[in-house]
């Protein structure tokens, strides 16, 4: 029997085609979803050494004997300018990668309950929340996949982890209508798109190792913790992924076209009076978002924390 081609099955079926390929692997893919308090994630050390892309929002922090210690997450804040329409406000662009520690999303969970309002990513009907007993009917390839991949790398499912039902969750991303009709506005497709990404996802991989490293990874006796060390290799080098998914006007629709919608409501609820606001999503996006907090609302960087979302030296 064939298969209804929906919005929502399109961009799943592309994202999953995405999945196999290298850095795609987890900003690309996961990007379509958005998913005993133990202690918190390490902060960086003000000496810490650390290797990432200039203006990325992931990292990896190494030792003293420059062996890759933890793979980290940025939560960048951003204060209203004096004399501004949001003078004092304060926005939080509080990145993620959607599988971690267990760890990880217990500190996310405590930091996120300090917010008035939580903007979260899921292409999805507007007002979508993710309930726990909703997860095991999501279970498309490409949940399956990631659910996998968490499974291999002795990591926990975003989804399965975070509070999205808290009270100041909110959604924040195009439904799959708007997503497919942002990308017919342009003349683009999900598979278009797909193939760019493949290409930079293959790219990275190359850089990194390649198909060689990941098989030696593979068969090591500690095999979780060296596929985590080659993967979060590729996952920080985010300006090659995001890279891949311009069209040749330079725009898309998997991070700009969902940030202007995320924006759109950033404005509705700092113009209902919300003084401190989290924008949580996809450490990928982040780039582009900080861009518009400080061109559209006249926002100045402060400060920027990191927190560990993967130990690189155990399994």
């Amino acid at each position: 029997m064939m298969r209804t081609s929906t919005p929502a099955n399109m961009i799943r079926n592309a994202a999953a085609l995405v999945v196999l390929f290298g850095a795609g692997l987890m900003i690309g893919a996961a990007s379509l979803f958005a998913q005993a308090i133990a202690e918190p994630p390490v902060e960086t050390k003000p000496n810490a050494k650390v290797a990432s892309s200039e203006g990325a929002y992931l990292r990896i922090d190494k030792t003293d004997a420059e062996k890759p210690r933890a793979l980290q997450t940025a939560i960048v804040r951003y204060v209203g300018k004096p004399n501004t329409p949001y003078a004092g406000r304060i926005v939080d662009l509080v990145g993620v990668v959607h599988i971690g520690q267990h760890e990880y999303y217990a500190a996310l969970n405590k930091r996120l309950a300090t917010y008035d309002s939580v903007l979260y990513e899921l292409v999805a009907p507007d007002g979508t929340r993710i309930r726990p007993e909703d997860l095991a009917k999501r279970r498309s390839i490409l949940s399956s996949m990631q659910s996998g991949m968490k499974d291999m790398l002795g990591l926990e499912y975003q989804l399965e982890k975070i509070d999205y039902m808290a009270k100041n969750f909110r959604h924040a991303d195009m439904s799959p209508e708007e997503f497919v009709e942002d990308l017919s506005r342009r003349g683009d497709s999900v598979w278009k798109m797909a193939a760019r990404m493949m290409g930079a996802g293959l790219a990275s991989q190359a850089a990194t190792g390649g198909e060689a490293g990941m098989l030696l990874a593979w068969f090591s006796d500690d095999r979780a913790k060296h596929m985590k060390q080659m993967m979060s290799q590729q996952l920080i080098d985010v300006d090659a992924v995001t890279a891949g998914l311009d069209d040749a006007n330079g725009e898309n629709t998997l991070i700009k076209g969902r940030n202007a919608k995320c924006f759109e409501i950033l404005k509705e609820e700092l113009d209902a009076g919300k003084k401190k606001v989290s924008v949580f999503y996809g450490a990928g996006h982040l780039p582009d978002m900080a861009e518009r907090l400080e061109n559209d609302f006249l926002m100045k960087e402060k400060k920027t924390s990191w927190l560990d979302a993967w130990d690189l030296t155990r399994n």
